[in-house]
Protein backbone atom coordinates (compact mmCIF):
# COMPACT_ATOMS: atom_id res chain seq x y z
CA UNK A 1 0.00 0.00 0.00
CA UNK A 2 1.20 3.06 -0.89
CA UNK A 3 2.12 6.10 1.48
CA UNK A 4 0.12 9.51 1.45
CA UNK A 5 1.52 12.18 -0.44
CA UNK A 6 3.81 14.32 1.49
CA UNK A 7 1.89 17.01 2.51
CA UNK A 8 -0.55 14.88 3.70
CA UNK A 9 1.88 13.29 6.11
CA UNK A 10 3.29 16.26 7.04
CA UNK A 11 -0.64 18.22 8.30
CA UNK A 12 -1.53 14.94 10.13
CA UNK A 13 1.83 14.99 11.59
CA UNK A 14 1.96 18.72 12.47
CA UNK A 15 -2.12 18.21 14.12
CA UNK A 16 -1.18 15.07 15.90
CA UNK A 17 1.34 16.79 17.21
CA UNK A 18 -0.39 19.84 18.04
CA UNK A 19 -3.10 17.85 20.22
CA UNK A 20 0.11 16.00 21.85
CA UNK A 21 2.54 18.69 23.31
CA UNK A 22 0.21 22.15 22.14
CA UNK A 23 0.80 24.16 19.19
CA UNK A 24 3.93 26.44 20.86
CA UNK A 25 5.82 23.37 21.89
CA UNK A 26 5.91 21.89 18.70
CA UNK A 27 9.15 22.72 16.04
CA UNK A 28 9.49 22.32 12.59
CA UNK A 29 11.79 19.50 13.43
CA UNK A 30 9.17 17.57 15.14
CA UNK A 31 6.50 17.49 12.06
CA UNK A 32 9.28 16.64 9.80
CA UNK A 33 10.39 13.88 12.19
CA UNK A 34 6.93 12.60 12.74
CA UNK A 35 5.82 12.45 8.56
CA UNK A 36 9.41 11.00 7.86
CA UNK A 37 10.51 13.31 5.63
CA UNK A 38 13.55 16.15 5.74
CA UNK A 39 13.44 19.72 6.79
CA UNK A 40 14.15 20.68 3.01
CA UNK A 41 10.46 18.49 2.16
CA UNK A 42 9.26 20.58 4.68
CA UNK A 43 9.60 23.56 3.50
CA UNK A 44 9.16 22.18 -0.12
CA UNK A 45 5.68 22.23 1.15
CA UNK A 46 5.15 25.20 3.65
CA UNK A 47 7.01 27.95 4.32
CA UNK A 48 5.96 27.87 7.87
CA UNK A 49 4.69 25.69 10.88
CA UNK A 50 1.24 28.19 10.50
CA UNK A 51 1.15 27.13 7.11
CA UNK A 52 0.49 23.98 8.04
CA UNK A 53 -3.02 24.70 9.33
CA UNK A 54 -4.43 27.10 7.34
CA UNK A 55 -5.65 26.42 3.37
CA UNK A 56 -4.12 28.00 0.94
CA UNK A 57 -5.37 31.44 1.08
CA UNK A 58 -3.57 32.37 -2.10
CA UNK A 59 -4.63 30.12 -4.03
CA UNK A 60 -8.44 30.39 -2.92
CA UNK A 61 -7.96 34.37 -3.67
CA UNK A 62 -6.71 33.44 -7.22
CA UNK A 63 -9.96 30.97 -7.88
CA UNK A 64 -11.78 34.12 -6.48
CA UNK A 65 -10.58 36.49 -9.23
CA UNK A 66 -11.06 33.90 -11.84
CA UNK A 67 -14.40 33.55 -11.03
CA UNK A 68 -15.01 37.25 -10.74
CA UNK A 69 -13.21 38.15 -13.70
CA UNK A 70 -15.82 36.26 -15.57
CA UNK A 71 -18.72 38.24 -14.82
CA UNK A 72 -20.46 41.04 -16.66
CA UNK A 73 -22.03 44.09 -15.09
CA UNK A 74 -25.44 42.05 -15.32
CA UNK A 75 -24.32 38.72 -13.87
CA UNK A 76 -21.73 40.42 -11.30
CA UNK A 77 -23.76 39.27 -8.09
CA UNK A 78 -24.34 35.69 -9.17
CA UNK A 79 -20.09 35.59 -9.70
CA UNK A 80 -20.19 36.81 -5.75
CA UNK A 81 -22.03 34.06 -4.72
CA UNK A 82 -20.37 31.30 -7.17
CA UNK A 83 -17.11 32.90 -5.83
CA UNK A 84 -18.46 32.52 -1.92
CA UNK A 85 -19.33 29.14 -2.47
CA UNK A 86 -15.95 28.15 -3.85
CA UNK A 87 -14.57 28.84 -0.74
CA UNK A 88 -16.93 26.89 1.39
CA UNK A 89 -16.58 23.83 -1.17
CA UNK A 90 -12.93 24.06 -0.40
CA UNK A 91 -13.65 23.51 3.07
CA UNK A 92 -16.06 21.13 3.09
CA UNK A 93 -13.66 19.23 1.04
CA UNK A 94 -11.20 19.15 3.64
CA UNK A 95 -13.50 17.24 5.76
CA UNK A 96 -12.22 16.53 9.29
CA UNK A 97 -9.17 18.68 8.94
CA UNK A 98 -10.73 21.74 8.32
CA UNK A 99 -12.66 20.77 11.84
CA UNK A 100 -9.21 20.12 13.54
CA UNK A 101 -8.12 24.04 12.09
CA UNK A 102 -11.08 24.95 13.65
CA UNK A 103 -10.28 23.70 17.09
CA UNK A 104 -6.95 24.48 17.08
CA UNK A 105 -8.05 28.36 16.00
CA UNK A 106 -9.91 28.65 18.98
CA UNK A 107 -7.80 27.82 21.38
CA UNK A 108 -4.57 29.37 19.91
CA UNK A 109 -4.77 33.48 20.39
CA UNK A 110 -1.74 34.35 17.29
CA UNK A 111 -3.60 31.40 14.98
CA UNK A 112 -7.05 33.48 15.51
CA UNK A 113 -5.25 36.55 14.99
CA UNK A 114 -3.93 35.27 11.57
CA UNK A 115 -7.08 33.74 10.85
CA UNK A 116 -8.87 37.35 10.90
CA UNK A 117 -5.79 38.47 9.01
CA UNK A 118 -7.00 35.98 6.39
CA UNK A 119 -10.62 37.13 6.23
CA UNK A 120 -9.87 40.56 5.65
CA UNK A 121 -7.97 39.99 2.61
CA UNK A 122 -11.70 37.92 1.30
CA UNK A 123 -13.21 41.19 2.45
CA UNK A 124 -10.99 43.73 0.61
CA UNK A 125 -11.48 41.34 -3.09
CA UNK A 126 -14.96 41.67 -2.80
CA UNK A 127 -14.90 45.03 -1.99
CA UNK A 128 -12.95 46.01 -4.63
CA UNK A 129 -14.71 44.10 -7.18
CA UNK A 130 -18.53 45.87 -5.59
CA UNK A 131 -16.86 48.83 -5.70
CA UNK A 132 -16.00 48.64 -9.41
CA UNK A 133 -19.32 47.41 -10.20
CA UNK A 134 -21.04 50.06 -8.79
CA UNK A 135 -19.23 52.06 -10.88
CA UNK A 136 -19.95 55.01 -8.35
CA UNK A 137 -16.80 56.75 -6.80
CA UNK A 138 -18.58 59.21 -4.00
CA UNK A 139 -17.58 58.23 -0.65
CA UNK A 140 -21.26 57.31 0.08
CA UNK A 141 -21.13 54.26 -2.60
CA UNK A 142 -17.48 52.53 -0.95
CA UNK A 143 -19.42 52.32 2.18
CA UNK A 144 -21.86 50.91 0.46
CA UNK A 145 -19.66 48.57 -1.03
CA UNK A 146 -17.47 48.47 1.71
CA UNK A 147 -20.84 46.95 3.66
CA UNK A 148 -21.49 44.73 0.92
CA UNK A 149 -18.64 42.88 1.26
CA UNK A 150 -18.76 43.10 4.69
CA UNK A 151 -22.38 41.02 4.87
CA UNK A 152 -21.04 38.74 2.03
CA UNK A 153 -18.03 37.77 4.13
CA UNK A 154 -20.57 36.97 7.38
CA UNK A 155 -22.44 35.10 5.36
CA UNK A 156 -20.02 32.69 4.13
CA UNK A 157 -18.20 32.28 7.54
CA UNK A 158 -21.57 32.17 9.58
CA UNK A 159 -22.47 28.60 7.10
CA UNK A 160 -19.10 27.58 7.53
CA UNK A 161 -18.67 27.70 11.35
CA UNK A 162 -22.10 25.50 11.13
CA UNK A 163 -20.86 22.71 9.35
CA UNK A 164 -17.40 23.14 11.10
CA UNK A 165 -19.58 22.48 14.08
CA UNK A 166 -21.61 19.68 12.86
CA UNK A 167 -24.63 21.85 12.63
CA UNK A 168 -25.37 22.31 8.79
CA UNK A 169 -25.89 18.71 6.78
CA UNK A 170 -26.21 20.74 3.50
CA UNK A 171 -23.69 23.54 3.79
CA UNK A 172 -23.91 24.31 0.04
CA UNK A 173 -27.75 24.56 0.17
CA UNK A 174 -27.46 27.25 3.01
CA UNK A 175 -24.74 29.76 1.98
CA UNK A 176 -26.75 30.03 -1.29
CA UNK A 177 -29.75 30.72 0.90
CA UNK A 178 -27.42 33.20 3.02
CA UNK A 179 -26.41 34.87 -0.10
CA UNK A 180 -29.91 35.22 -1.73
CA UNK A 181 -30.42 36.92 1.76
CA UNK A 182 -27.39 39.31 1.74
CA UNK A 183 -28.06 40.37 -1.76
CA UNK A 184 -31.31 41.03 -1.63
CA UNK A 185 -30.71 43.92 0.83
CA UNK A 186 -28.47 45.73 -2.23
CA UNK A 187 -30.21 46.24 -5.54
CA UNK A 188 -27.92 46.38 -8.49
CA UNK A 189 -27.00 50.01 -9.78
CA UNK A 190 -27.99 51.13 -12.97
CA UNK A 191 -25.40 49.94 -15.97
CA UNK A 192 -24.96 50.55 -19.16
CA UNK A 193 -27.78 48.26 -20.69
CA UNK A 194 -30.19 50.20 -18.10
CA UNK A 195 -29.98 53.83 -19.68
CA UNK A 196 -32.65 53.99 -22.42
CA UNK A 197 -36.42 53.54 -21.81
CA UNK A 198 -38.50 51.94 -18.76
CA UNK A 199 -39.97 54.11 -15.73
CA UNK A 200 -38.38 56.40 -13.08
CA UNK A 201 -41.46 56.87 -10.43
CA UNK A 202 -40.37 59.70 -8.26
CA UNK A 203 -42.08 59.97 -4.10
CA UNK A 204 -42.86 63.49 -2.91
CA UNK A 205 -45.52 64.86 -0.73
CA UNK A 206 -48.50 66.93 -1.81
CA UNK A 207 -50.97 69.24 0.31
CA UNK A 208 -53.24 67.90 -2.00
CA UNK A 209 -55.76 64.90 -1.86
CA UNK A 210 -54.97 61.82 -3.70
CA UNK A 211 -57.84 61.46 -5.77
CA UNK A 212 -57.22 65.62 -6.91
CA UNK A 213 -53.91 64.47 -7.82
CA UNK A 214 -54.12 61.20 -9.81
CA UNK A 215 -55.42 62.47 -13.25
CA UNK A 216 -52.05 64.92 -13.59
CA UNK A 217 -50.32 62.20 -12.53
CA UNK A 218 -51.94 59.57 -14.77
CA UNK A 219 -51.23 62.32 -17.94
CA UNK A 220 -47.36 62.73 -17.19
CA UNK A 221 -46.48 58.89 -16.90
CA UNK A 222 -48.54 58.01 -20.15
CA UNK A 223 -47.01 61.43 -21.84
CA UNK A 224 -43.67 60.45 -20.79
CA UNK A 225 -41.19 63.31 -19.69
CA UNK A 226 -38.90 64.29 -22.42
CA UNK A 227 -36.46 66.56 -23.03
CA UNK A 228 -37.89 70.46 -22.75
CA UNK A 229 -41.29 68.94 -22.00
CA UNK A 230 -43.26 71.34 -19.51
CA UNK A 231 -45.30 68.89 -16.55
CA UNK A 232 -48.56 70.21 -16.03
CA UNK A 233 -49.12 73.23 -13.98
CA UNK A 234 -52.00 70.91 -11.61
CA UNK A 235 -49.21 67.88 -11.00
CA UNK A 236 -46.71 70.95 -8.97
CA UNK A 237 -48.85 73.15 -7.52
CA UNK A 238 -49.08 72.44 -3.37
CA UNK A 239 -46.07 69.94 -4.15
CA UNK A 240 -42.23 70.13 -2.50
CA UNK A 241 -39.58 67.36 -2.85
CA UNK A 242 -39.45 64.44 -0.18
CA UNK A 243 -37.68 64.83 2.26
Amino acid sequence: MSKPPARIRLADAAFALFDERGYEQTTVDDIAERAGVGRTTFFRHYRSKEAVIFPDHDRLLELIRDRLATSSHSTALVAVSDAVRLVLLHYVDEGDLARRRYALTSKVSALRDREIASVACYQRLFREFIADWMGDPTESASLRAEIMAAAVVAAHNHVLRRWLRGEASDPVREVDEAMSEVLALFPAPSGPEDSGGGTTVVAFRSGQDLDALLPSLRRLVEGGTGAGRREPDQARQGNEPAR
